[in-house]
């Protein structure tokens, strides 16, 4: 899998279908590469197929929280590309796999990372990243094969960015800190930027 330019995942819990094109359409402005949807959104399934088919040329769209076959099979249907999960489960990530989708799994043992990866995960997510602290990912980072995407998720925001990334993490995924059920597309754009602004100071 090729580094995205800005390692990214915004992640819209609570959105709806009638708001997911404005705010992304932000999210896309400040630089954007991944959006997900978690399926205990308001008809998630409508929302990543609008995605899709609006800016799907432009981003990688997808579904967060898929935790069973079900909304595996129904991610498919929508044509999104991207799965996301907040747990390690081999059989599913092979069968997204096998669907040609990109995935970012979630984990939090060495066993858990190293299970995503020989599954087949694009991108592994440690979560709940800030609980287990950036002393944690140097440890971890220290066994893992040096082309694993680490990403942190899970209490980053633009202050403490650069501080996992430091610490041996290649991306992160954003959860409340980016985007809260109910605010403003304008505010989804401003804290876009700011992550953006920060992602590119940790990198200069």
């Amino acid at each position: 899998m090729q580094p995205y330019k800005l390692p990214l995942v915004a992640i819209l819990r609570g959105i709806t279908p009638e708001e997911v094109l404005e705010h992304a359409s932000g999210l896309l402005a400040a630089g954007f590469e991944m959006i997900e949807v978690p399926t205990n959104s308001p008809r998630w399934q409508e929302s990543v197929e609008l995605l899709q088919r609006h800016y799907g040329s432009k981003a990688h769209i997808g579904a967060g929280t898929v935790i069973d076959d079900a909304k595996l099979d129904a991610l498919i249907a929508s044509g999104a590309p991207l799965m996301v999960t907040p747990n390690t489960n081999p059989m599913l990530i092979s069968r997204a796999k096998a669907a040609g989708l990109t995935t970012c799994i979630g984990a939090m043992t060495p066993s858990e990372v190293f299970a995503a990866l020989e599954a087949g995960a694009d991108i592994v997510k440690v979560f709940p990243a800030a609980i287990m602290g950036v002393a944690y990912v140097r440890a971890l980072v220290s066994v893992l094969p040096k082309t694993t995407q680490l990403y942190a998720v899970g209490g980053i925001t633009p202050d403490n960015l650069a501080e996992y990334l430091a610490a041996g993490y290649r991306g992160a995924g954003l959860g409340s800190d980016l985007y809260r059920a109910g605010q403003t597309a304008e505010e989804t754009l401003q804290k876009a930027q700011r992550f953006a602004a920060a992602w590119r100071a940790a990198s200069a």
